[in-house]
């Protein structure tokens, strides 16, 4: 099995928590977006956030991937956004693992802060599928890795 690791180094241990993700089958252009939406919030409001998500009340701003993308009313300051359901239950997961990991340090769950999320691509895993006449056209799925690391104000 593969060693992982964190992209941060040099943080103190004693008010920070770390959680993690590793080959997962979400999509990354969507954990991407919600990374780097949620970066910055407080634990319990970003999880407020997702949950609005997933029930589509709020939608995700789309920064980067954000071609042919139809724009939300709901957004402010920013246009184009959409409702990663499937990348939200599974960051929601990983923000309680969080959560779970702070209340296992002794630090306070109400005052944990997102310094670090971020979305890495992973390993491809290459199939392929019939097509007409006898020939097959390849078909590759990127698996995600996530990484958030919160601190305690």
């Amino acid at each position: 099995m593969a060693r992982f690791g964190y992209s941060v180094i040099g943080l103190d241990p004693d008010k920070t928590v770390k959680a993690s993700i590793r080959e997962e089958d979400i999509s990354f252009k969507h954990t991407r977006e919600i990374a780097t939406h949620i970066k910055g919030m407080l634990v319990e409001r970003a999880k407020e956030y997702l949950e609005d998500v997933i029930a589509m009340k709020r939608s995700v701003p789309f920064r980067r991937y954000n071609k042919k993308v139809g724009h939300r009313s709901d957004l402010k300051g920013w246009d184009s956004g959409r409702y990663p359901v499937k990348a939200a239950e599974r960051v929601l997961l990983l923000l309680e693992s969080l959560e779970k990991n702070a209340t296992n340090k002794g630090l306070e769950v109400d005052r944990l802060f997102i310094i670090h999320a971020v979305a890495q691509r992973g390993r491809k895993m290459k199939r392929i599928f019939s097509r007409a006449y006898g020939s097959t056209s390849a078909k590759v799925k990127t698996l995600t890795h996530l990484e958030l690391i919160a601190e305690e104000a």
